[in-house]
């Protein structure tokens, strides 16, 4: 939210709960092509026929098979912090975690986040995680996202996402000098199939490099868009 309100200065910017996710519909298909075919079709329902996207990890993934799928749809693409390849799954301790939390036994979101803690040390992340649960009307809690169909389908997030074809969509790809998500050797591999992109790397970030040095990705972003 808080660099979306910055870029909404200069842009309209739709923020997008995937489906499986936040208040989207749960479904038990759940891989890049079709999380792809609902921006596109979230976009023609609210007649942007042109328009930028921005996607961090997951959602670069998702960029990527948009601008591939949907040939000239997008302006402009921004990829933050993930490359075309296959990656190994790395947060399955997460989904563990959320796992391991007995929704009929707990009577706070306190308790909630010491299940958690067994799994994720991290205050932070535990606390981004566990935005997910929302309490019932009829009291109790429930997990706003589809648990068990992510759990199910983790490995789709790791697949790659090289195109069939050129892509000359003007395309920044930004990484975090501190994250090992984008390497050297990836870049090459980029500029091989997005014809018309460039790579940026933010210092003093890892993964997370949007919420770790928001005015730096933000200025990024921006003088790429402009």
């Amino acid at each position: 939210m808080t660099i979306a309100k910055q870029l909404a200065q200069s842009y309209e910017v739709i923020l997008v709960d995937l489906r499986n996710h936040g208040e989207s519909p749960h479904s038990d298909q759940w891989n890049y092509p079709v999380m792809a075919q609902d921006i596109y079709q979230l976009a023609q329902k609210l007649d942007y026929n042109h328009s930028n996207l921005i996607g961090h990890s997951m959602g670069g993934k998702i960029g990527m098979t948009l601008a591939g799928s949907y040939s000239g749809f997008l302006d402009k693409l921004v990829v933050a912090d993930i490359a075309p390849r296959a990656y190994p799954i790395r947060h399955r301790k997460f989904i563990d975690g959320l796992l391991s939390i007995n929704l009929h036994q707990i009577e706070s979101r306190k308790d909630a986040e010491i299940a958690l803690s067994v799994y994720v040390q991290e205050a932070g992340i535990r606390q981004f995680l566990l935005k997910n649960l929302t309490r019932e009307s009829e009291g109790g809690f429930k997990w706003k996202l589809n648990l068990e169909v992510i759990n199910n389908h983790l490995e789709n997030v790791g697949e790659a996402t090289y195109p069939s074809s050129k892509i000359d969509t003007p395309t920044l790809f930004i990484r975090g000098i501190n994250s090992d998500y984008v390497t050297d050797d990836d870049i090459l591999e980029i500029r091989s199939y997005y014809s018309n992109s460039k790579v940026e790397t933010i210092g003093n970030a890892g993964h997370w490099l949007h919420a770790e040095q928001p005015e730096a990705f933000v200025k990024t972003v921006m003088d790429f868009l402009e």
